[in-house]
């Protein structure tokens, strides 16, 4: 029985492919070097990136900028913004299903934080150096590419 539950239920959920996301890296420039914008998940309040799912009509590009108006209020010049990475994490799903998904992220330079935005009073947003995002966040990749943000910026996001 305990062999048949393993077969039908568990090995191929353990087997599927990653699901994909997209995550906006939104930044701003100081005198002092870039900041990155983080933003607190809806239920569990730890520190993110504005992320979401592949829509229909929009590019990777496209959602990551429509992730960042909804979920934090940016507007931004940008209209085909460079990918700057990809990581992966477990996503819990309803039910607390665990699901790998692949993130590719993208950089947007802030123009402005609008204060009435979709999701406004639902997360806490907040300014943070390359390396303090990068110690609040969670996943490992993630970590690595907003760790590496600075170098690609410098760089005109060619490396």
């Amino acid at each position: 029985m305990l062999h048949t539950f393993w077969q039908t239920f568990i090995s191929p959920v353990l087997r599927r492919p990653a699901r994909f996301q997209v995550a906006a890296l939104c930044y701003r420039r100081t005198a002092e070097g870039p900041e990155v914008l983080v933003l607190t998940s809806l239920h569990t309040k730890r520190w993110i990136l504005p992320k979401g799912w592949p829509k229909t009509g929009l590019d990777a590009g496209g959602v990551a900028i429509e992730e960042a108006w909804e979920e934090a209020g940016v507007i931004t010049r940008d209209h085909k913004p460079p990918r700057i990475g990809r990581y992966r994490y477990v996503k819990r799903l309803r039910g607390g299903v665990p699901v790998a998904t692949e993130v590719d992220v993208f950089a947007i330079e802030v123009q402005k934080l609008h204060g009435d935005y979709p999701e406004v009073g639902r997360r806490e947003r907040r300014w943070m150096s390359p390396l303090e995002a990068a110690r609040a966040v969670d996943e490992p990749e993630l970590k690595e590419v907003i760790e590496r943000f600075p170098a690609k910026l410098q760089d005109g996001f060619r490396t």
